[in-house]
């Protein structure tokens, strides 16, 4: 997924009482930058990296961009203060990221930032917990929490919960066409990004499970004519699976220039089939989409139809998914909203950043009631066998740079909760975001779609994670 990096790595604010900031060369930069980005000002933010950080002037709108949507940071404590270094701990005001900010400046005068960043950690034991409220509470407050979230214009799109087989609450919110000011609606259909991975790795379990895949066998098996003859040979399907394969990204440059003359899968086996594993596979988790446009084009191989018409026939109609697609951006969809990024301080329809249409890697477009849909018959043994099941949603990756406490499986991030472990997965990409959570101690389903940029949609889930109840 293209913007997990930016899920990684946090720019963050402080404003306010709170612990102080040490009176050294570094604890002045990080005081002004602090206050620059706090702001929220552009003449003040692009001030400060004129004379700290002039190579991050090109970037000042990704800066505002996540000042707007985290609406900053509060520092909560100093850990390291030395002559040209800072370390601290802060956490975001309007969600419940904590991060670890690192500041490295080189000798000079005025000093130059050498590092900066912030590191996803998380809760330190020192830091309260969000009190959990009962089950019809904690849903009404996602409500009141996402309708203030639109009227900010930091949430757009639809939020689903479901206990026990029954929807406590599906709404919509925000606009689904701004020009045409069209609202969202329960039938509006989103784009999903990443979403699309559960239900590649659903297609290849279903196969794996009819005895046609072997999930340890490597890719040359179901690909002989695979380019690079090492990939081919030793990074299996099962690596492919849970990103341990080392198959790298599809988001680069070359991509970037042939974007919309990649429409099939085999167009992205010719752009970067030749890439040997970026490490010994098997050896650490990195998430590919690559690896798992490759399984879209195993599953194509071992059976005789396409991607998309495998999976229409064998998830979506078997779930119910009347709404579930990935057609061509060139074709009319009905009641498919429009996603919208941030651009010069201001929302601008995506158009120019989408893809020719979703592959198996993510970009088709869904809705909350068949996200719900799909989690439902996933659970009930209606797709896979339970065996199999049982893999998907258990840690199945090695070292590598999943957040703090989470983990893969095979097309899924699980997660130990305090409500019993949970799993699915989300979404993001410019103008789009999404997350589907399944709890099955507790037999809960949150799914959430929004047409804006991340973590529009994030944010929604992870407020209700913290407020629902345990059992």
């Amino acid at each position: 997924m293209r913007l997990l990096a930016g899920f990684l790595l946090l720019l963050t604010a402080w404003a306010g009482t709170g612990p102080e900031i040490p009176k050294t060369v570094p604890g002045e930069v990080l005081q002004q930058w602090l206050d620059a980005f706090n702001s929220g000002d552009r003449a003040k933010l692009s001030a400060y990296l004129q004379k700290y950080e002039p190579q991050r002037l090109d970037r000042i709108d990704d800066s505002l961009g996540f000042r707007e949507r985290t609406g900053g940071f509060t520092l909560i404590r100093v850990d390291k203060s030395e002559p040209l270094s800072l370390d601290a701990i802060v956490k975001e005001r309007e969600g419940s990221n904590y991060g670890r900010l690192e500041l490295e400046l080189t000798e000079g005068d005025p000093p130059m930032v050498k590092r900066f960043g912030i590191h996803i950690v998380p809760r330190p034991a020192d830091q309260p917990e969000q009190p959990r409220l009962t089950f019809n509470n904690a849903v009404e407050a996602l409500d009141r929490q996402a309708a203030e979230l639109a009227g900010k214009d930091q949430f757009s799109g639809c939020v689903l919960v479901a206990r026990g087989g029954k929807v406590a609450l599906e709404k919509a919110y925000g606009l689904a066409d701004r020009d045409r000011h069209i609202s969202n609606t329960l039938d509006t259909k989103f784009r999903i990004g990443s979403m699309n991975k559960m239900f590649t790795a659903t297609a290849i379990l279903q196969l794996a499970g009819d005895g046609k895949i072997d999930l340890s066998a490597p890719l040359g098996k179901y690909l002989p004519d695979y380019p690079n003859r090492d990939a081919a040979a030793k990074v299996t399907i099962r690596e492919l699976l849970s990103h341990t394969g080392g198959m790298g990204d599809i988001f680069t440059p070359e991509y970037d220039q042939k974007r919309l003359q990649t429409r099939e899968l085999s167009d992205y086996v010719k752009l970067f089939g030749s890439r040997a594993p970026e490490f010994e596979p098997g050896s650490k988790w990195s998430y590919s989409n690559y690896g798992f446009v490759l399984l879209g084009v195993v599953i194509q191989k071992v059976s005789g139809m396409s991607y998309y018409d495998y999976v229409r026939r064998n998830i979506f109609a078997k779930a119910g998914m009347h709404d579930t697609d990935s057609l061509p951006e060139s074709e009319p969809v009905p009641l498919r909203s429009t996603g919208y990024l941030r651009k010069d301080g201001k929302w601008a329809a995506n158009s120019d950043t989408l893809p020719w249409r979703g592959t198996s890697a993510g970009g088709g477009y869904s809705t909350v009631g068949d996200l719900l849909r799909f989690a439902e018959a996933l659970s009930s043994g209606k797709l896979i066998r339970p065996e199999l099941f049982s893999q998907m949603t258990s840690a199945q990756e090695g070292e590598g740079h999943m957040p703090p406490g989470m983990h893969y499986g095979f097309g899924m991030t699980t997660a130990p909760e305090p409500q019993g472990p949970r799993f699915g997965h989300g979404g993001g990409a410019p103008g789009m975001n999404g997350e589907l959570r399944i709890y099955p101690k507790t037999d809960t389903v949150v799914a959430v779609l929004a047409n804006l940029d991340p973590p529009a949609a994030t944010r929604i889930a992870d407020f209700f994670d913290e407020r629902m109840p345990v059992d």
